[in-house]
């Protein structure tokens, strides 16, 4: 991390070209010293078909670069102009309802159009032979938010193009067919062009088919990326990113893969700050050895057209920013630098008024700017210290989820994202330094690994799990994981697949628990459960049950299982524990993980604080502390230490931190 960069977003189309200088000058004033535009300029850049002029741009890059402030450069894909659209519903999105899209918003046209694809390519072409040069350019960014608004696009050429991608997937109809049990409900095939697009029926399509569309949809949008990545490095050596959500329906795995270094938007309120660490510990290794970048946050509240969120209490931006930064950004930043007079997003705040006034959240920045400053030199000598735990991220689990919920009903609701970051937050509030790693990487450096929502692990996936649990790791298998095969079928093997012979267990049940009145008790505490059940008995000399079940349904057997397999260990979760009780139990859960994993927070923070490890080039280690829920806290020093920036000696024992406070330590 060369520097850390402090920026916002700016649309010079949108407001005079002589009110530049004013800007710029309060820009510097404030210290902002990164612009991000060109996200949504396309008609002002090609108003025209095939008339495009870049020239507004590079004047106001000239004034820029002048001023010392880079610039991140947006493809403009997101919001097609007028005249690609308009009288050609053709090129337009339709959703799976049959339902076309039109110009008026964004994310309206069909990238898979060839039309539509072809105008991209050659407005991104024109902005990198023009700009790509730049001195002030720092960094691209392709498109924005890809996938924010819309899901599957079932535009006719996109169905096309879906047939195509089936073929070369299954290579013959018979092997689709067998795959899928398409004799069900007689959706027998004979031509690859008569596999539908999950479009709206009388009641369901199969669920293979429906995971298929999902994943075929999301490498159909990562393919686009990556040919506007490919036009952009013709012309230009500036590093590449997109600004991802892990709630927009894109495959985040695969669309890394093209990308210099990972970027992400959040708006995490001080109610909702565990959104903003979850984010961070997700997109932190999503490029591996690339500093990550928070490209876009809000000055003081969120708002668009109807609704608005929370204005940020005074203290509480300085405070994301400098978690953001110790977690291992290169780049906070903010939407937007003026308030739009006009759009769907009137109510956002925004570092100035509309009539160029201080907003509400204009002294927050001059705040955060010198956190920054003072933060700089430390995190420029410093990395964040190697997780030893990780959520696994599956975007096939994602997508599997999303088809199936399972063990979702009205009386319990489950979604892949949430419970991702239910796992997550125990592994923080345990003060354990954690990753939420995509599931083709390696585990090197873990020592504890929670899986949970992956309906399929693949064999390569359990390959690597099993050696690193032979190596000496401890793997929790959390709920639902194993319950489905390759296609989104029923594994036939067992009820887990292999993973009951790998976790040395028999499915004996396989049942939806959600308002059964059952109950599971571990580690002396009972919790009601919900979800799907996994009803375990032991299979393995090896295997010991640790949790057992208290349900009619299932007399005698287990809901949580522990197999000691090598220097390691697995521990099976056959249910979700819910409510306070719920909580209660799944801490204790984690703490026997952690326990059995010998992992030891060197620093506590009490609950709201977060603690954020580093290491040095020396290899020393330095901790930054923040409060993030507004509340204050207190953080625990086991010995004697030194203030990171001052170098003044600070006493062993427990340390007040205000509210939104923060401090840097390191050993003495």
């Amino acid at each position: 991390m060369q520097r850390l960069f402090h920026g916002v977003s700016y649309y010079p189309e949108l407001w005079p070209e002589d009110e530049q200088a004013r800007d710029i000058a309060e820009m510097k004033a404030i210290g902002i010293d990164l612009v991000r535009m060109g996200d949504f300029a396309w008609s002002a850049l090609e108003p025209d078909e095939g008339r495009i002029s870049t020239d507004l741009y590079r004047r106001t890059m000239d004034r820029l670069h002048a001023a010392g402030i880079g610039v991140v450069l947006c493809t403009p894909t997101a919001a097609p102009p007028v005249w690609l659209t308009h009288g050609h519903p053709e090129r337009c999105f339709v959703d799976s309802e049959g339902r076309v899209m039109s110009h008026g918003a964004r994310q309206h046209a069909s990238y898979d159009d060839p039309v539509v694809r072809s105008a991209c390519l050659r407005i991104a072409e024109a902005m990198g032979r023009d700009l790509g040069g730049h001195p002030s350019l720092v960094a691209w960014q392709i498109d924005n938010e890809l996938k924010c608004h819309v899901g599957e696009d079932f535009n006719p050429s996109s169905v096309a193009k879906w047939h195509r991608w089936l073929e070369r997937r299954f290579g013959t109809l018979a092997a689709l067919n067998e795959a899928w049990g398409t004799h069900t409900w007689s959706q027998h095939y004979q031509r690859f062009d008569q596999v539908p697009a999950p479009r709206t029926t009388p009641f369901l399509h199969n669920a293979s088919l429906s995971t298929a569309y999902r994943m075929f949809s999301r490498e159909s949008i990562a393919e686009f990326l990556d040919e506007q990545a490919a036009v952009l490095r013709r012309h230009s050596s500036v590093p590449i990113t997109h600004n991802f959500s892990p709630a927009f329906a894109v495959n985040l795995e695969r669309m890394s893969a093209q990308l210099d270094f990972a970027s992400f938007d959040v708006y995490a309120s001080r109610a909702n700050w565990r959104a903003l660490v979850f984010d961070h510990d997700l997109f932190r290794g999503a490029v591996p050895g690339k500093a990550h970048w928070l490209i876009e946050t809000s000055v003081a509240h969120n708002g668009w057209l109807g609704e608005h969120e929370v204005v940020h209490p005074p203290g509480y931006l300085a405070a994301e920013a400098v978690a953001s930064f110790a977690l291992g950004s290169a780049a906070f930043c903010y939407w937007l630098w003026r308030q739009p007079r006009a759009g769907a997003e009137l109510p956002h705040s925004a570092v100035m008024s509309s009539w160029f006034k201080p907003g509400v959240g204009h002294a927050e920045v001059i705040a955060v700017s010198t956190a920054r400053r003072a933060l700089e030199p430390l995190l420029r000598d410093s990395v964040p210290a190697p997780a030893e735990a990780a959520i696994t991220w599956s975007d096939l689990g994602r997508a599997m989820i999303q088809t199936e919920p399972l063990g979702g009903s009205r009386m319990h609701a489950v979604d892949y994202l949430d419970s991702l970051r239910r796992w997550q937050a125990l592994l923080l509030d345990a003060g354990v330094l954690r990753d939420v790693r995509f599931a083709e990487r390696n585990l090197d450096g873990l020592r504890l690994l929670i899986t949970p929502m992956m309906p399929y692990p693949d064999p390569a996936f359990l390959a690597r799990v099993e050696n690193w649990v032979r190596a000496g790791g401890v793997w929790i298998c959390a709920p639902v994981t194993g319950t489905r095969a390759a296609e989104h079928t029923v594994p036939l093997e067992a009820g887990l697949g292999p993973i009951d012979a790998l976790g040395g267990v028999e499915t004996v049940f396989s049942f939806p628990i959600s308002g059964a009145g059952a109950s599971g008790e571990a580690f002396g505490r009972r919790a009601d459960l919900a979800g799907w059940c996994s009803a375990l008995r032991p299979a393995d000399a090896n295997t010991r049950v640790i949790g057992q079940l208290h349900t009619s349904l299932a007399p005698g057997l287990a809901f949580v299982t522990e197999r000691k397999l090598g220097r390691g260990s697995i521990i099976v979760l056959g249910a979700t524990p819910v409510g306070n009780d719920g909580d209660a139990l799944l801490r204790e859960l984690v703490k026997h993980a952690i326990e059995c994993a010998g992992l030891t927070p060197t620093l506590r923070a009490s609950l709201g604080t977060l603690i954020c490890p580093r290491q040095r080039e020396s290899g020393k280690r330095v901790w930054i502390a923040v409060n993030l829920d507004g509340e204050g806290g207190t953080v625990e020093l086991p010995s004697a230490m030194k203030d990171a920036l001052s170098g003044e000696s600070i006493a062993g024992g427990k340390m007040a931190l205000p509210s939104f406070g923060w401090r840097a330590f390191e050993e003495g």
